[in-house]
């Protein structure tokens, strides 16, 4: 097999079982079914933060398998980022087993591997200009940009 196609069947597999997962997980939450009263009651949440966390994750997940919106994607990942450490830190907090613990960093594993192994078109492009041309960076190796030198040039002459 090609390294792309590789690649390409990878991110697959990492998006299914981690990101594209979400549906689940938002689904359960907007049922707000008896398990999922008695897991918020258990970590100190209120029930009605469920419903926030179900919307937000069938969104996200939404996001990450549809194609373009680079930037609601990139969204989308880093709210799972913070869904899935707050879990983990929620579970930690009110003495749960290590394995409910390290469950969602699992999860987050994957959300991580769907995340770096995305294809380009799935991906915000590079801003404009080089980071030389980016004001206030500091160019590679500490060498000015045009546009630094060209600044610093006009400040000592008016002086």
């Amino acid at each position: 097999m090609k390294r792309q196609t590789v690649r390409t069947v990878a991110f697959w597999t990492a998006t299914i079982f981690g990101p594209a997962s979400f549906v689940i997980g938002g689904v359960l939450n907007l049922s707000q079914s008896q398990q999922v009263a008695e897991t918020m009651h258990h970590l100190g949440y209120p029930l009605y933060f469920a419903s926030i966390l179900g919307f937000w994750k069938l969104a996200g997940a939404i996001a990450i398998v549809a194609p373009g919106r680079p930037r609601l994607k990139e969204w989308a990942y880093a709210g799972f980022f913070f869904d899935l450490t707050a879990a983990a830190a929620s579970r930690a907090a009110v003495g749960d087993s290590a394995a409910d613990v390290i469950a969602p960093l699992v999860f987050l594993a994957l959300v991580m591997a769907s995340w770096a192994l995305r294809p380009s078109s799935r991906k915000l492009e590079a801003q404009s200009g080089s980071p030389t041309s980016v004001p206030g960076r500091i160019p590679p190796q500490g060498r000015k940009s045009p546009e630094v030198s060209a600044t610093y040039q006009l400040a000592t002459q008016t002086r």
